[in-house]
């Protein structure tokens, strides 16, 4: 099932898909490479750790892709990590197309549809060798849950949440 959302006037296509989709396969590839190259290890099994339904609505997840003529050029998820909790999973920008703020967007649309769906905080974690991806949350308004000036590879994951504005909760989304 694939359910396009808003279109902005220009740029990229949000849709929301299955995990199955065929053109979730270039994120998962992507991501799988990038945390193996990063961390030397199969990272493959990490993207597996969690069940491809945790990502569908009727489990309280996301999985959707930003597409320029047709092709994946960004994506993302959430799952259900509590009652009012989103857990953003699998934030990935296609390596031919970065630098162009689609991840910034990617999680901008899954703050929307985390809010429509009634989440009031998103949480996520991410590697210490992933600067970029710590730089995007710090950026985009998340708060840390570290210490920062620590090095990061003596804390591991770094765990990030914002709490989601009543204001960002009433904007309309529409529901995949």
């Amino acid at each position: 099932m694939t359910t396009a959302s808003q279109r902005p006037a220009t740029g990229p296509t949000v849709v929301t898909v299955e995990v199955g989709d065929p053109r979730v396969a270039p994120l998962l590839r992507e991501l799988g490479d990038e945390y193996s190259t990063r961390y030397g290890k199969d990272a493959h099994a990490e993207l597996a750790r969690y069940p491809d339904e945790e990502f569908t609505p009727a489990h309280g997840g996301v999985l959707l892709l930003l597409l320029e003529h047709g092709e994946p050029v960004a994506g993302g998820a959430f799952r259900r990590y509590d009652d009012t909790t989103a857990e953003l999973k699998r934030i990935w920008t296609h390596s031919a197309h970065r630098r162009r703020g689609l991840a910034r967007r990617v999680v901008a649309e899954l703050e929307r549809a985390a809010a429509a769906r009634g989440y009031r905080r998103v949480y996520l974690t991410t590697g210490p060798r992933q600067p970029e991806a710590r730089g995007l949350y710090l950026a985009t308004g998340y708060t840390p849950l570290f210490d920062t000036g620590a090095d990061p590879e003596t804390i591991g994951p770094l765990p990030f949440e914002k709490h989601l504005t009543t204001d960002a909760q009433t904007r309309k989304v529409p529901a995949p």
